[in-house]
């Protein structure tokens, strides 16, 4: 993605005393969005490190953090609500698979 900033000198592109101040906030907000999406990945990935393996009830839990956490970040307007319905939607599918096969 490319930024309006000069990456050598940090010196900002554009003229307007507006645009600078854009620049300034879409990188405030940038910064903090990454630290969102980041733990968005790492709660999607350890619930999906539990549901590969054979413990209903631990899966469970790392499931519903990360569907909470999916939920939080779409609010936010961090990820698309249709994307974090999708993941959600994935992650539980995995779930109820795990659910049949330890009922068995």
């Amino acid at each position: 993605m490319l930024r309006k900033i000069r990456r050598v000198t940090g010196v900002p592109l554009a003229n307007h005393k507006s645009a600078i101040k854009r620049i300034r906030i879409n990188e405030r907000r940038r910064v903090r969005n990454r630290i969102v999406v980041s733990h968005v990945r790492t709660e999607v990935r350890e619930a999906r490190e539990k549901l590969a393996g054979t413990e209903f009830e631990a899966a469970r839990k790392a499931t519903l953090e990360a569907i909470r956490v999916l939920d939080k970040a779409a609010s936010k307007g961090i990820l698309h609500k249709n994307n974090a319905a999708r993941r959600k939607g994935r992650l539980m599918k995995r779930l109820a698979a795990l659910q049949a096969s330890t009922k068995k």
